[in-house]
């Protein structure tokens, strides 16, 4: 008898320790696998970079992205649009904007908002199919921890009183101010009517 339960003691650690080795290797075979390593995204559509970047190429990236800004007028983050662009609100790139006769597409986002996270996708998509170069957009960031003085300027000389609304400036006047959900659809159909 006495056999018998020592057996039983020495066995279940030995499993154990047969189940930890094989899974040690099973991670080793899974993971230990080279990784493929996803290509780094640039958020400015108007330049393309070749996808065999390599890391030593970053810094040309950098020029490359930062040369295409300038060649734009624009020096902010490009969100989306190539021909008509999409850009992250600043002050410098808005007052460019008001300076020419495009139309202004000014959208008052909150990181906060689920309307916003879920109408900014409609936006883009607008902003990528539209081949007009007479149109700038601008993301305003509104009433969010991103939101600086300037856009809490914007958003009062507009009267902007809710997250998610448009406004279009032709001219530097308002023409359009919507606090209404928009698909791709409408953006487009009231970018082209204000045209």
């Amino acid at each position: 008898m006495e056999i018998n339960k020592l057996e039983k003691g020495i066995g279940i650690p030995i499993i154990i320790i047969a189940v930890a080795f094989i899974l040690v290797i099973a991670g080793f075979i899974f993971l230990g696998k080279p990784q493929v390593s996803e290509e780094r995204e640039i958020t400015t559509k108007e330049i393309e970079v070749e996808s065999n970047t390599t890391q030593d190429d970053s810094s040309e990236i950098v020029v490359k992205e930062e040369e295409a800004k300038i060649i734009m007028g624009y020096s902010g983050t490009v969100l989306a649009g190539e021909s008509s662009p999409i850009l992250d609100f600043n002050k410098s790139d808005y007052d460019t904007a008001l300076k020419s006769d495009k139309l202004i597409v000014l959208y008052f986002y909150a990181s906060w908002c689920p309307i916003c996270r879920a109408e900014v996708p409609h936006l883009y998509s607008a902003f990528d199919e539209l081949k007009e170069e007479n149109v700038v957009g601008f993301r305003v960031n509104y009433n969010d921890s991103q939101t600086d003085n300037n856009e809490e300027n914007l958003a009062r000389e507009f009267s902007v009183l809710y997250q998610h609304t448009k406004v279009f400036l032709k001219n530097g006047q308002r023409v359009l101010k919507s606090p209404e959900t928009w698909n791709k659809d409408r953006y487009l159909s009231e970018i082209n009517k204000s045209l």
